[in-house]
Formats: structure tokens, C-alpha cells, sequence
């Protein structure tokens, strides 16, 4: 953490973020979003009949939620503001940099902490982004909806060119990204959404998204002993069903990646660092169980995946932000990250992560992770 160990206090101020999360019994979390979407054919996606909203998005629908537009796919106009501390921003840098994206979209990544007005370019020079040169993702919501009612979140897409936010429907973002920019992904870029397991992968996905990536919010944000505690039972029923899925599995849909690792992969990377102390899901650490902690060390160490992590602004964002939950905005100095790195045995199991395709080049210098990670220890 070095230089970077006191945090900025908010605590007491106008724009602390105490009563934001906490609001008493269960969380429950706003899943309304921007949902436009960035497509191939905007006029044909237009007049394909109206979908319905979802929680996880779908990667085979043809249409717009009502009231949403379609934006044309055009590389080099929008920009993908994600944050590295945020687990559902960073299923979005990993699938960008698995199909070969960077070129086609560029990246902003805001720091870890934020208060309740949310996001902010303090990483780029002179705290602003340097492409957007802004220094709050807030603009460019407001820019487009002045009085936008909800959270600013991330990830977000800004049409470059006229500053104003397209969609922070996360879920669809990732899935469009593979489907809609599919002339743009690189050479050997993996199918991560084939059409053969998308019937199957959607229900994997929708119980990895309600009880595991939500689930430990739901255990971190109970607002009574109650609700925690069914938070609790839940999660733990979902790894430990996790954990017998994996035990013959190499990866969730089979022997090669898919859209449902990313996913899981965010919140298994956050488990020990964050989740198991911090949000109380503390019956068993990732490392003790076996086939999870496994399958997580064979992604981390993946192209893709473990490179794009950076457990200082994760524990940064988690510990500082979250002043219901840790006042003191204390940030803990472990754990350990060496483990990451030790052999997974994985292999044994058969298949390979990208199938036919091949694994992503070094990523960019200029995305490197700043902050710690075992990867590029020797590096700094």
C-alpha cells in the first residue's frame, strides 16, 4: 500500500458514505440500469420486438428493453469506464482484453475510493481522465440525464465524442461485447458464449449472480442478525454446490472457458482479500476449499484473468468506501498473494482454457495494474 495507506476520510463530511450501504435487514440490490446497447445493426435491433429486462443479461436477444437505443458499434468512439476494485467492472476488463477488445474500446479506469457522489478519475493526471478529461464518471451521466435518480455505476460506456453515457447494464455489456463486436476481436479469441451451452450456462449463471456475486453483498449489507444469517446459509450453499461441480469439471460449462468463469472468477479473486473478513463470510476461507480454490488459481493464472488484478484497490475500495461496515477505513495489509501463484493441478481434469483459440498477448503497459499482484512482483 505504501504511499497510498492513509486513506481519504469522507467520514463526517456532506459526502460520507455512511447510511448508503447498511439501510437495515436484507439488501436488496437496485438492478435498474442504463440499458441501451452498442450493436452490429442498430436498425434491425430496433425493430426486433421489445425484450425483458434482466438481471443477467442474455447474449442471444434481438431487441431493446422499452425505452432503450440502439448505438452503433464504431471502434474508437466509446470508452469503457471500469474501475479494477469493483467486481462487476472488472468481469467487463477481462472479457475486453480475452477478445482482443483494446483497440476497438478504450479503457478508463477511476481509483478504488469514491464517496457518494462516486467515481473518480484520480489515477489520471491531474485527477482527470485523460481522454474524457473529466474528473468524475458523474458528468457524463448528467451530461445525458441531468437528473439522474440512481447510483453512478461502473461499468460504464461513454460515447467519446459527445461525453454523454450509452449503458452501465453490466450484464449485457459483457455478452454484447462478444456478440455485437465480433468483427473486432483478435485472432484466436475464445468463444465465450457458444451457442451450444448458452441454454445450459444462463440458469449457471443466474445462481452464480444470486447467490455468490450478490449473495456475499447480501451477508456484507444485512442490516439485522437475521438477514445475515440467511445471507450466510445461502452463499455457502451455492460454493459448497460450487465446490462438487468443479471437483470433475476443469471449468463450469466444461473443459474450456466460458462467460459463467468470468463471472465467478471476480468474486472468487475478492473471497479472502475482502469478502470472507470484511462482509462476514467467514465459515470457510477460498483456500479451504479445495477444488474452488483450485479452480480459481488455475484462472488467476490465466491470460486474462490474473493479470488484470490488483488486490490493492481492492481492498482500498471495500475497506475505505464502505464506512457502515468499517469506520475506521482501516485497510488490512493482508492477506499473503504468493499462493496465487502454486500449482493447481487443474490439468488432470482435461480440457484448455481457450478450445480451439489461443490466450492473449501481454497486456499493454499502460494497462497494467498498479497496485499488488503476484504476477508482476518481480517486475517492481
Amino acid at each position: 500500500m505504501g504511499e497510498h495507506s492513509e486513506p481519504s476520510r469522507t467520514a463526517g463530511t456532506e459526502h460520507s458514505t455512511a447510511g448508503a450501504y447498511v439501510t437495515g435487514g436484507e439488501f436488496t440490490r437496485d438492478t435498474n440500469y442504463i440499458e441501451d446497447r452498442i450493436v452490429a445493426d442498430p436498425a434491425a435491433v430496433q425493430a426486433a420486438r421489445p425484450e425483458a429486462a434482466s438481471a443477467i443479461g442474455d447474449p442471444r436477444i434481438a431487441g431493446l428493453t422499452e425505452g432503450a437505443l440502439a448505438w452503433p458499434v464504431e471502434p474508437g468512439r466509446y470508452r469503457l469506464v471500469a474501475a479494477r476494485a469493483c467486481p462487476w467492472a472488472h468481469r467487463s476488463i477481462i472479457v475486453r482484453r480475452l477478445l482482443g477488445l483494446e483497440d476497438a474500446i478504450s479503457l478508463a479506469t477511476p481509483g478504488p475510493v469514491h464517496d457518494v457522489r462516486s467515481w473518480t478519475f484520480d489515477l489520471g493526471p491531474d485527477g482527470r481522465d485523460p481522454v474524457l478529461g473529466t474528473e468524475r464518471l458523474q458528468e457524463h451521466y448528467f451530461k445525458r440525464f441531468p437528473e439522474y435518480p440512481r447510483g453512478i455505476t461502473v461499468p460504464a460506456i461513454v460515447d467519446v465524442p459527445s461525453g454523454q453515457v450509452v449503458t452501465n447494464n453490466y450484464p449485457q455489456i459483457t455478452f454484447d461485447l462478444s456478440t455485437q463486436w465480433r468483427p473486432y476481436h483478435r485472432e484466436g479469441a475464445p468463444d465465450l458464449v457458444p451457442d451450444a451451452l448458452v441454454e445450459d450456462m444462463l440458469p449457471v449463471v443466474k445462481k452464480i449472480f444470486t447467490e455468490v456475486n450478490n449473495g456475499v453483498y447480501r451477508a456484507g449489507f444485512a442490516g439485522s442478525q437475521r438477514a445475515y444469517e440467511r445471507a450466510y446459509d445461502r452463499l455457502f450453499e451455492a460454493l459448497d454446490w460450487l465446490e462438487e461441480r468443479l471437483s470433475t469439471s476443469r471449468y463450469l460449462m466444461g473443459p474450456h472457458l466460458t462467460e459463467a468463469d468470468v463471472r465467478l472468477f471476480t468474486t472468487l479473486v475478492r473471497f479472502d482479500p475482502v469478502y470472507h473478513g470484511h462482509f462476514k463470510c467467514n465459515r470457510s476461507k477460498l483456500t479451504e476449499l479445495p477444488h474452488l480454490w483450485g479452480y480459481a488459481r488455475d484462472l488467476f493464472q490465466t491470460p486474462g484473468f490474473g493479470d488484470t488484478v490488483d488486490f490493492d484497490q481492492i481492498k482500498r475500495h471495500y475497506y475505505v468506501v464502505h464506512e457502515d461496515i468499517n469506520p475506521t477505513q482501516v485497510v488490512p495489509a493482508g492477506p499473503d498473494l504468493a499462493n496465487w501463484l502454486t500449482e493447481h493441478g487443474r490439468e488432470a481434469l482435461g480440457g484448455s482454457p481457450f478450445g480451439d483459440g489461443t490466450a492473449p498477448g501481454p497486456v499493454a503497459a499502460e494497462e497494467r495494474p498498479p497496485g499488488a499482484n503476484p504476477l508482476y512482483s518481480d517486475e517492481r
